[in-house]
Protein backbone atom coordinates (compact mmCIF):
# COMPACT_ATOMS: atom_id res chain seq x y z
CA UNK A 1 0.00 0.00 0.00
CA UNK A 2 1.35 3.38 -1.02
CA UNK A 3 1.46 6.12 1.61
CA UNK A 4 1.68 9.90 1.40
CA UNK A 5 5.33 10.89 1.48
CA UNK A 6 5.33 14.60 0.70
CA UNK A 7 2.85 17.48 0.32
CA UNK A 8 3.85 20.83 -1.13
CA UNK A 9 1.93 23.94 -2.24
CA UNK A 10 2.86 26.89 -4.45
CA UNK A 11 1.16 29.93 -5.96
CA UNK A 12 0.24 29.90 -9.66
CA UNK A 13 -2.30 31.80 -11.78
CA UNK A 14 -5.75 30.76 -12.90
CA UNK A 15 -7.22 31.38 -16.34
CA UNK A 16 -8.22 34.90 -15.32
CA UNK A 17 -4.72 35.74 -14.04
CA UNK A 18 -5.78 35.51 -10.41
CA UNK A 19 -3.51 33.76 -7.90
CA UNK A 20 -4.51 30.25 -6.85
CA UNK A 21 -2.55 27.58 -5.04
CA UNK A 22 -1.33 24.38 -6.63
CA UNK A 23 -0.57 21.34 -4.51
CA UNK A 24 1.57 18.27 -5.18
CA UNK A 25 1.01 15.05 -3.23
CA UNK A 26 3.78 12.49 -3.63
CA UNK A 27 3.35 8.87 -2.57
CA UNK A 28 5.97 6.38 -1.42
CA UNK A 29 5.68 4.39 -4.67
CA UNK A 30 6.62 7.49 -6.66
CA UNK A 31 3.08 8.39 -7.75
CA UNK A 32 2.40 12.13 -7.85
CA UNK A 33 -0.90 13.99 -7.96
CA UNK A 34 -1.36 17.69 -8.56
CA UNK A 35 -4.42 19.78 -7.75
CA UNK A 36 -5.69 23.36 -7.87
CA UNK A 37 -8.97 24.69 -6.54
CA UNK A 38 -10.78 26.96 -9.03
CA UNK A 39 -12.71 30.09 -8.11
CA UNK A 40 -15.93 31.23 -9.73
CA UNK A 41 -16.73 34.76 -10.85
CA UNK A 42 -20.08 34.40 -9.12
CA UNK A 43 -19.55 32.84 -5.68
CA UNK A 44 -22.54 31.80 -3.57
CA UNK A 45 -22.78 32.58 0.12
CA UNK A 46 -22.92 28.88 1.06
CA UNK A 47 -19.60 27.93 -0.55
CA UNK A 48 -16.41 26.91 1.22
CA UNK A 49 -14.27 29.92 2.11
CA UNK A 50 -11.56 31.03 -0.31
CA UNK A 51 -8.63 32.19 1.83
CA UNK A 52 -6.67 35.08 0.34
CA UNK A 53 -4.00 37.33 1.86
CA UNK A 54 -5.82 40.67 1.46
CA UNK A 55 -2.47 42.35 0.85
CA UNK A 56 -3.19 45.29 -1.49
CA UNK A 57 0.45 45.40 -2.59
CA UNK A 58 0.31 41.93 -4.20
CA UNK A 59 -2.20 41.01 -6.91
CA UNK A 60 -4.72 43.52 -5.54
CA UNK A 61 -5.06 41.51 -2.34
CA UNK A 62 -5.75 38.19 -4.08
CA UNK A 63 -2.50 36.32 -3.35
CA UNK A 64 -2.82 33.02 -1.46
CA UNK A 65 0.35 32.68 0.63
CA UNK A 66 -1.64 32.11 3.83
CA UNK A 67 -3.37 29.13 2.26
CA UNK A 68 -0.05 27.84 0.93
CA UNK A 69 1.50 28.06 4.39
CA UNK A 70 -1.46 26.17 5.83
CA UNK A 71 -0.82 23.34 3.38
CA UNK A 72 2.93 23.24 3.92
CA UNK A 73 3.00 23.64 7.70
CA UNK A 74 -0.32 22.19 8.94
CA UNK A 75 -2.11 19.98 6.42
CA UNK A 76 0.91 18.30 4.85
CA UNK A 77 2.56 17.13 8.08
CA UNK A 78 -0.77 15.74 9.29
CA UNK A 79 -1.22 13.65 6.13
CA UNK A 80 2.27 12.16 5.92
CA UNK A 81 2.07 8.38 6.29
CA UNK A 82 -1.63 8.08 5.43
CA UNK A 83 -2.67 5.62 2.71
CA UNK A 84 -2.94 7.62 -0.50
CA UNK A 85 -5.94 5.53 -1.56
CA UNK A 86 -7.94 6.43 1.57
CA UNK A 87 -9.61 9.54 0.18
CA UNK A 88 -12.27 9.75 2.88
CA UNK A 89 -9.75 9.49 5.70
CA UNK A 90 -7.56 12.16 4.08
CA UNK A 91 -10.47 14.54 3.61
CA UNK A 92 -11.87 13.94 7.09
CA UNK A 93 -8.45 14.62 8.58
CA UNK A 94 -8.34 18.03 6.86
CA UNK A 95 -11.91 18.84 7.88
CA UNK A 96 -11.02 18.07 11.50
CA UNK A 97 -7.87 20.19 11.31
CA UNK A 98 -9.92 23.13 10.10
CA UNK A 99 -12.93 22.59 12.39
CA UNK A 100 -15.02 25.45 10.97
CA UNK A 101 -18.37 25.14 9.14
CA UNK A 102 -17.05 26.68 5.92
CA UNK A 103 -13.34 25.77 6.06
CA UNK A 104 -12.40 29.35 6.81
CA UNK A 105 -9.48 28.57 9.13
CA UNK A 106 -7.25 26.73 6.68
CA UNK A 107 -9.10 27.81 3.54
CA UNK A 108 -11.44 25.82 1.37
CA UNK A 109 -9.08 26.48 -1.51
CA UNK A 110 -6.19 24.92 0.45
CA UNK A 111 -8.17 21.86 1.55
CA UNK A 112 -9.74 21.20 -1.86
CA UNK A 113 -6.43 21.55 -3.72
CA UNK A 114 -4.92 18.89 -1.45
CA UNK A 115 -8.01 16.73 -1.89
CA UNK A 116 -7.66 16.84 -5.68
CA UNK A 117 -3.93 16.11 -5.52
CA UNK A 118 -4.52 13.09 -3.28
CA UNK A 119 -7.17 11.73 -5.64
CA UNK A 120 -4.84 12.06 -8.60
CA UNK A 121 -1.96 10.49 -6.69
CA UNK A 122 -4.17 7.50 -5.83
CA UNK A 123 -5.13 7.06 -9.49
CA UNK A 124 -1.48 7.37 -10.53
CA UNK A 125 -0.56 4.76 -7.95
CA UNK A 126 -3.10 2.41 -9.54
CA UNK A 127 -1.86 3.28 -13.02
CA UNK A 128 -5.31 4.33 -14.28
CA UNK A 129 -7.01 7.51 -15.46
CA UNK A 130 -8.67 9.47 -12.65
CA UNK A 131 -12.14 9.00 -14.16
CA UNK A 132 -11.52 5.25 -14.24
CA UNK A 133 -10.46 5.44 -10.57
CA UNK A 134 -13.67 7.32 -9.71
CA UNK A 135 -15.91 4.95 -11.67
CA UNK A 136 -14.21 1.79 -10.44
CA UNK A 137 -14.62 0.25 -13.89
CA UNK A 138 -14.50 1.19 -17.55
CA UNK A 139 -16.99 3.96 -18.30
CA UNK A 140 -19.81 3.18 -20.70
CA UNK A 141 -20.84 6.73 -21.59
CA UNK A 142 -19.59 10.28 -21.85
CA UNK A 143 -22.05 13.08 -21.01
CA UNK A 144 -23.73 15.42 -23.45
CA UNK A 145 -21.95 18.79 -23.19
CA UNK A 146 -23.80 22.10 -23.09
CA UNK A 147 -22.26 25.38 -24.18
CA UNK A 148 -22.56 28.86 -22.66
CA UNK A 149 -22.66 30.84 -25.91
CA UNK A 150 -24.20 34.17 -24.79
CA UNK A 151 -23.31 35.77 -21.46
CA UNK A 152 -25.67 38.02 -19.55
CA UNK A 153 -24.88 40.41 -16.72
CA UNK A 154 -24.30 44.14 -16.41
CA UNK A 155 -23.44 46.10 -19.54
CA UNK A 156 -23.15 49.84 -20.11
CA UNK A 157 -26.60 50.25 -21.66
CA UNK A 158 -28.60 47.58 -19.86
CA UNK A 159 -28.54 44.57 -17.54
CA UNK A 160 -29.36 41.14 -18.92
CA UNK A 161 -30.59 39.42 -15.74
CA UNK A 162 -29.97 35.84 -16.90
CA UNK A 163 -26.31 34.95 -16.66
CA UNK A 164 -25.82 32.17 -19.22
CA UNK A 165 -27.61 31.14 -22.41
CA UNK A 166 -26.60 27.65 -23.48
CA UNK A 167 -27.03 25.39 -26.47
CA UNK A 168 -27.35 21.64 -25.89
CA UNK A 169 -26.76 19.22 -28.81
CA UNK A 170 -29.05 16.72 -27.14
CA UNK A 171 -29.71 14.63 -30.25
CA UNK A 172 -26.13 14.32 -31.47
CA UNK A 173 -25.28 10.76 -32.43
CA UNK A 174 -21.88 10.79 -30.74
CA UNK A 175 -19.51 13.08 -28.88
CA UNK A 176 -17.68 14.04 -32.08
CA UNK A 177 -20.91 15.32 -33.62
CA UNK A 178 -21.91 17.08 -30.38
CA UNK A 179 -18.67 19.07 -30.35
CA UNK A 180 -18.87 19.86 -34.07
CA UNK A 181 -22.45 21.09 -33.68
CA UNK A 182 -21.39 23.44 -30.89
CA UNK A 183 -18.43 24.84 -32.84
CA UNK A 184 -20.51 25.47 -35.96
CA UNK A 185 -23.42 27.05 -34.07
CA UNK A 186 -21.08 29.27 -32.05
CA UNK A 187 -19.38 30.55 -35.19
CA UNK A 188 -22.72 31.12 -36.92
CA UNK A 189 -23.98 32.92 -33.83
CA UNK A 190 -21.29 35.54 -34.35
CA UNK A 191 -22.67 36.18 -37.84
CA UNK A 192 -26.28 36.24 -36.63
CA UNK A 193 -25.41 38.65 -33.82
CA UNK A 194 -23.50 40.86 -36.27
CA UNK A 195 -26.61 41.10 -38.44
CA UNK A 196 -28.73 41.96 -35.40
CA UNK A 197 -26.30 44.55 -34.00
CA UNK A 198 -25.03 46.03 -37.24
CA UNK A 199 -21.49 45.30 -36.07
CA UNK A 200 -19.34 42.63 -34.48
CA UNK A 201 -20.50 41.33 -31.09
CA UNK A 202 -18.22 41.79 -28.11
CA UNK A 203 -16.60 38.94 -26.22
CA UNK A 204 -18.07 38.77 -22.73
CA UNK A 205 -16.50 38.12 -19.34
CA UNK A 206 -17.04 34.36 -19.58
CA UNK A 207 -15.83 34.29 -23.20
CA UNK A 208 -19.20 33.74 -24.82
CA UNK A 209 -20.76 36.52 -26.91
CA UNK A 210 -21.96 39.57 -25.02
CA UNK A 211 -25.73 39.75 -24.67
CA UNK A 212 -27.19 42.29 -27.16
CA UNK A 213 -30.41 42.91 -25.20
CA UNK A 214 -31.94 42.79 -21.73
CA UNK A 215 -34.74 40.56 -23.07
CA UNK A 216 -34.03 36.81 -22.69
CA UNK A 217 -36.61 36.07 -25.38
CA UNK A 218 -34.65 38.08 -27.95
CA UNK A 219 -31.45 36.22 -27.11
CA UNK A 220 -33.10 32.81 -27.42
CA UNK A 221 -34.60 33.91 -30.72
CA UNK A 222 -31.17 34.88 -32.05
CA UNK A 223 -29.74 31.56 -30.89
CA UNK A 224 -32.61 29.70 -32.59
CA UNK A 225 -31.91 31.49 -35.86
CA UNK A 226 -28.22 30.58 -35.74
CA UNK A 227 -29.07 26.94 -35.01
CA UNK A 228 -31.57 26.90 -37.91
CA UNK A 229 -29.01 28.32 -40.34
CA UNK A 230 -26.64 25.51 -39.37
CA UNK A 231 -29.37 22.94 -40.03
CA UNK A 232 -29.45 21.63 -36.46
CA UNK A 233 -32.95 22.64 -35.35
CA UNK A 234 -33.83 18.98 -34.78
CA UNK A 235 -30.68 18.27 -32.75
CA UNK A 236 -30.15 21.34 -30.54
CA UNK A 237 -32.10 22.60 -27.54
CA UNK A 238 -31.33 25.30 -24.99
CA UNK A 239 -30.63 25.83 -21.30
CA UNK A 240 -30.43 28.81 -18.95
CA UNK A 241 -28.34 29.67 -15.93
CA UNK A 242 -30.26 32.55 -14.41
CA UNK A 243 -27.90 33.09 -11.43
CA UNK A 244 -30.73 35.07 -9.91
CA UNK A 245 -29.03 35.64 -6.57
CA UNK A 246 -27.02 38.29 -8.43
CA UNK A 247 -30.22 40.13 -9.37
CA UNK A 248 -32.21 39.62 -6.17
CA UNK A 249 -33.08 42.48 -3.81
CA UNK A 250 -33.48 41.21 -0.27
CA UNK A 251 -35.35 44.28 0.97
CA UNK A 252 -38.12 44.19 -1.64
CA UNK A 253 -37.97 40.42 -2.30
CA UNK A 254 -37.87 41.18 -6.03
CA UNK A 255 -35.87 40.19 -9.07
CA UNK A 256 -34.66 42.19 -12.06
CA UNK A 257 -36.33 41.49 -15.40
CA UNK A 258 -36.63 43.74 -18.46
CA UNK A 259 -35.11 46.62 -16.52
CA UNK A 260 -37.62 46.59 -13.67
CA UNK A 261 -38.19 44.82 -10.37
CA UNK A 262 -40.62 41.88 -10.47
CA UNK A 263 -41.93 39.36 -7.96
CA UNK A 264 -40.92 35.73 -7.87
CA UNK A 265 -44.34 34.83 -9.26
CA UNK A 266 -43.79 37.13 -12.24
CA UNK A 267 -40.32 35.71 -12.88
CA UNK A 268 -41.64 32.16 -12.72
CA UNK A 269 -44.53 32.96 -15.06
CA UNK A 270 -42.23 34.64 -17.58
CA UNK A 271 -39.76 31.75 -17.52
CA UNK A 272 -42.63 29.34 -18.06
CA UNK A 273 -43.53 31.17 -21.28
CA UNK A 274 -39.93 30.80 -22.48
CA UNK A 275 -40.08 27.06 -21.84
CA UNK A 276 -43.30 26.84 -23.84
CA UNK A 277 -41.72 28.74 -26.75
CA UNK A 278 -38.25 27.14 -26.84
CA UNK A 279 -37.04 23.57 -26.19
CA UNK A 280 -35.32 23.85 -22.82
CA UNK A 281 -33.25 21.03 -21.35
CA UNK A 282 -32.64 22.65 -17.97
CA UNK A 283 -32.88 25.90 -16.04
CA UNK A 284 -30.36 26.63 -13.30
CA UNK A 285 -30.72 28.98 -10.34
CA UNK A 286 -33.98 30.58 -11.41
CA UNK A 287 -34.34 32.14 -7.95
CA UNK A 288 -32.23 33.41 -5.07
CA UNK A 289 -30.04 30.92 -3.21
CA UNK A 290 -32.28 31.15 -0.11
CA UNK A 291 -35.70 31.38 -1.79
CA UNK A 292 -36.72 27.81 -1.01
CA UNK A 293 -40.47 28.42 -1.04
CA UNK A 294 -40.49 29.85 -4.55
CA UNK A 295 -38.17 27.15 -5.87
CA UNK A 296 -40.81 24.61 -4.88
CA UNK A 297 -43.43 26.74 -6.57
CA UNK A 298 -41.35 27.05 -9.75
CA UNK A 299 -40.86 23.28 -9.91
CA UNK A 300 -44.62 22.79 -9.66
CA UNK A 301 -45.34 25.44 -12.31
CA UNK A 302 -42.64 24.67 -14.89
CA UNK A 303 -42.90 20.99 -15.75
CA UNK A 304 -41.37 20.79 -19.23
CA UNK A 305 -37.77 21.38 -18.23
CA UNK A 306 -35.35 20.15 -15.54
CA UNK A 307 -34.96 22.57 -12.64
CA UNK A 308 -31.40 22.67 -11.30
CA UNK A 309 -29.86 24.33 -8.24
CA UNK A 310 -26.31 25.66 -8.12
CA UNK A 311 -25.94 28.40 -5.49
CA UNK A 312 -29.04 26.89 -3.88
CA UNK A 313 -27.25 23.59 -3.21
CA UNK A 314 -23.54 24.53 -3.24
CA UNK A 315 -22.72 20.80 -3.69
CA UNK A 316 -23.67 20.35 -0.01
CA UNK A 317 -25.38 17.13 1.07
CA UNK A 318 -27.52 18.84 3.71
CA UNK A 319 -28.84 21.29 1.15
CA UNK A 320 -29.57 18.61 -1.45
CA UNK A 321 -31.44 16.66 1.23
CA UNK A 322 -33.58 19.69 2.03
CA UNK A 323 -34.14 20.33 -1.69
CA UNK A 324 -35.38 16.77 -2.10
CA UNK A 325 -37.64 16.97 0.94
CA UNK A 326 -39.19 20.26 -0.19
CA UNK A 327 -39.32 19.29 -3.88
CA UNK A 328 -37.37 22.43 -4.71
CA UNK A 329 -35.33 21.21 -7.70
CA UNK A 330 -34.74 18.14 -9.87
CA UNK A 331 -30.99 18.14 -9.37
CA UNK A 332 -27.88 20.18 -8.71
CA UNK A 333 -24.76 21.58 -10.35
CA UNK A 334 -21.71 19.75 -9.05
CA UNK A 335 -18.82 22.11 -8.29
CA UNK A 336 -16.74 20.24 -5.70
CA UNK A 337 -14.82 23.33 -4.58
CA UNK A 338 -18.12 24.73 -3.28
CA UNK A 339 -18.14 22.15 -0.50
CA UNK A 340 -14.39 21.76 -0.28
CA UNK A 341 -13.39 18.08 -0.56
CA UNK A 342 -13.71 15.24 -3.05
CA UNK A 343 -15.42 13.05 -0.44
CA UNK A 344 -18.13 15.58 0.43
CA UNK A 345 -18.84 16.21 -3.26
CA UNK A 346 -19.16 12.48 -3.94
CA UNK A 347 -21.46 12.07 -0.93
CA UNK A 348 -23.75 14.76 -2.33
CA UNK A 349 -23.70 13.05 -5.72
CA UNK A 350 -24.52 9.68 -4.12
CA UNK A 351 -27.53 11.13 -2.30
CA UNK A 352 -28.80 12.77 -5.49
CA UNK A 353 -28.41 9.57 -7.49
CA UNK A 354 -30.16 7.49 -4.84
CA UNK A 355 -33.12 9.87 -4.98
CA UNK A 356 -33.24 10.10 -8.79
CA UNK A 357 -31.96 13.65 -8.90
CA UNK A 358 -29.67 14.94 -11.63
CA UNK A 359 -26.03 15.79 -11.10
CA UNK A 360 -24.61 18.33 -13.57
CA UNK A 361 -20.83 18.79 -13.24
CA UNK A 362 -19.52 22.24 -14.11
CA UNK A 363 -16.20 24.01 -14.10
CA UNK A 364 -15.64 27.49 -12.69
CA UNK A 365 -14.70 30.58 -14.67
CA UNK A 366 -11.35 30.77 -12.89
CA UNK A 367 -9.57 27.43 -13.06
CA UNK A 368 -6.66 25.83 -14.85
CA UNK A 369 -6.14 23.59 -17.86
CA UNK A 370 -6.92 20.03 -16.80
CA UNK A 371 -9.87 20.70 -14.47
CA UNK A 372 -10.67 17.70 -12.24
CA UNK A 373 -14.37 18.32 -12.92
CA UNK A 374 -14.02 16.47 -16.22
CA UNK A 375 -12.95 13.33 -14.37
CA UNK A 376 -16.12 13.68 -12.29
CA UNK A 377 -18.23 14.19 -15.41
CA UNK A 378 -16.91 11.07 -17.11
CA UNK A 379 -16.25 8.91 -14.05
CA UNK A 380 -19.74 9.41 -12.62
CA UNK A 381 -21.33 8.72 -16.03
CA UNK A 382 -23.74 11.64 -15.68
CA UNK A 383 -26.29 12.55 -18.36
CA UNK A 384 -25.08 16.03 -19.26
CA UNK A 385 -22.59 18.66 -18.14
CA UNK A 386 -22.06 22.40 -18.34
CA UNK A 387 -19.31 23.78 -20.56
CA UNK A 388 -18.22 27.23 -21.54
CA UNK A 389 -18.25 28.53 -25.07
CA UNK A 390 -15.95 26.62 -27.46
CA UNK A 391 -13.23 29.22 -27.09
CA UNK A 392 -9.97 29.54 -25.04
CA UNK A 393 -7.56 26.75 -24.21
CA UNK A 394 -8.96 25.53 -20.90
CA UNK A 395 -12.47 25.26 -22.38
CA UNK A 396 -11.30 23.48 -25.52
CA UNK A 397 -9.32 21.07 -23.32
CA UNK A 398 -12.56 20.05 -21.61
CA UNK A 399 -14.01 19.11 -24.99
CA UNK A 400 -10.84 17.27 -25.97
CA UNK A 401 -11.09 15.40 -22.67
CA UNK A 402 -14.50 14.03 -23.68
CA UNK A 403 -13.28 13.12 -27.16
CA UNK A 404 -10.22 11.41 -25.74
CA UNK A 405 -12.07 9.49 -23.00
CA UNK A 406 -14.61 8.27 -25.50
CA UNK A 407 -11.93 7.09 -27.92
CA UNK A 408 -9.80 5.38 -25.28
CA UNK A 409 -12.68 3.33 -23.85
CA UNK A 410 -13.96 0.52 -26.03
CA UNK A 411 -17.71 0.62 -26.54
CA UNK A 412 -18.10 4.05 -24.90
CA UNK A 413 -21.01 6.12 -26.25
CA UNK A 414 -22.59 9.54 -25.84
CA UNK A 415 -25.37 9.50 -23.25
CA UNK A 416 -28.84 9.11 -24.75
CA UNK A 417 -31.01 11.98 -23.46
CA UNK A 418 -34.23 10.82 -25.14
CA UNK A 419 -35.70 9.75 -21.79
CA UNK A 420 -34.26 12.72 -19.91
CA UNK A 421 -35.65 15.72 -21.77
CA UNK A 422 -39.11 16.96 -20.80
CA UNK A 423 -40.14 19.28 -23.62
Amino acid sequence: MSKIKHVRARQILDTKCRPILEVDVEATDGAIGRGSSPTGTSVGMHEAYVLRDDNPDEYYGMSVHKAIDNVNSIIGPALIGMEVSEQRAIDECMIALDATPNKSKLGGNAIYSVSIAALRAAAASEGVEVYRHICGKDVKTVPVPSFNVINGGKYNEFVQPFNEFLIVPYKAQNIDEAVEIAVKCFKQLEITLTDYLGGKPAIANSYGWAAPSDDPDILLGIMSKAVDVCGYANKVAFALDCASSEMYDELTKTYLLHGKRVSADELIAYTKTLCEKYPMVFIEDLLDENDWENYSKAKREITNTIMIGDDLIASNINRIKYAYETKAVDGFVLKPNQVGTITEALDTYAYAKKHNMYTVPSGRSGGVVGDIIMDFAVGLEVDFIKNGAPRTGERIEKLNFLLRANDLTSGCKLTDLSKTIRF
